[in-house]
């Protein structure tokens, strides 16, 4: 077996087997998490829109919401979510616990405010006993609830990937799979997907060399900043399960990795790769599937 020393230097590091949690937050944060409770017509959960056969995603160019309406962005994986630098396709939440409040009061998502959605949970008996213990109190407030929520997310990730393997120098990779890691250094992909998550750790524009024409509609950093240089950027996505959670991009719009790779590879680094480079590259990606933790299923 090959000394882990020789993958220290590695742009990428595994995931760590466990985090830090708190057992009641999670059980009680992992029912809110399956329960339409927080929608407005109790249609809508947060794993309606991060299902974990599907990646953690949806499987849907953008999301759908309560009353059947359709959002603007693609829904990103929520496994893994805890190691990205910030949350939401162009970064406004800094955390998992403001993440979870966006899409409850969401008029298009779950389509409840955030003082109802206290209320309905304060009022009902098994959910205000549960919080109760935590707590130390009666009410229940937003926060108590995407507290709850973010610490069942802190421990949805997934360890023990082939990639990571071979990083611990647990496992070897096939020669197209070697030649796919080597493919993702050189052209100049691990400048933006590295660290544990690879990606999720910085802002990219999509369009850096041949642009990508701007939608207005479209939740980029623009949307927070007002800065011209902003628009088309985004937070780089995670590539952990990547294979898993097509379609991709902000807007769905790549509906297989093939042409994810090959969109970017055109527009981010001018280059057209081969129809073998893109199997290369798919093979080394498919080696960061992990495995799916047994608290993702109900």
């Amino acid at each position: 077996m090959v000394s882990t020393m020789l993958y220290a230097q590695e742009p990428i590091s595994p995931i760590p087997q466990s985090i830090p949690h708190d057992f009641a937050k999670v059980a009680l944060g992992k029912k809110l998490f399956f329960d339409p409770i927080l929608s407005h017509d109790y249609t809508i959960s947060c794993a309606s829109c991060h299902d974990f056969s599907k990646g953690g995603a949806d499987a849907q160019n953008v999301s759908t919401g309560i009353h059947r309406q359709k959002g603007s962005m693609n829904a990103p994986t929520v496994l893994n979510a805890v190691f990205n630098f910030n949350q939401f396709w162009n970064g406004r939440a800094k955390n998992l616990t403001e993440q979870a409040l966006g899409p409850i009061h969401n008029p298009v998502e779950m389509g409840l405010s955030l003082k109802q959605a206290a209320l309905r949970l304060q009022t009902d008996p098994a959910y205000s006993r549960s919080f109760s213990k935590i707590t130390g109190r009666i009410k229940v407030t937003p926060n108590d609830i995407t507290v709850m929520i973010a610490e069942y997310e802190k421990t949805l990730i997934t360890p023990n990937g082939k990639f990571d393997r071979y990083l611990e120098g647990k496992s070897t990779l096939t020669p197209k799979e070697t030649e796919g890691y080597l493919l993702f250094k050189t052209l100049g992909c691990i400048s933006c997907h590295n660290g544990v998550n690879v990606g999720g750790n910085s802002y990219q524009k999509m369009g850096v060399i041949v642009p990508i024409k701007h939608n207005a509609h479209i939740d980029d950093r623009f949307v927070l900043t007002g800065r011209e240089q902003d628009k088309n950027v985004f937070k780089v996505p995670t590539l952990r399960n990547i294979a898993r959670t097509a379609p991709y991009f902000h807007d769905g719009s790549a509906g297989t990795l093939k042409k994810a790779i090959s969109t970017m590879s055109y527009h981010n680094l001018g280059v057209k790769l081969t129809p073998s480079e893109i199997d290369s590259l798919i093979a080394f990606l498919t080696t960061l599937n992990g495995e799916i933790p047994a608290q993702a299923y109900p």
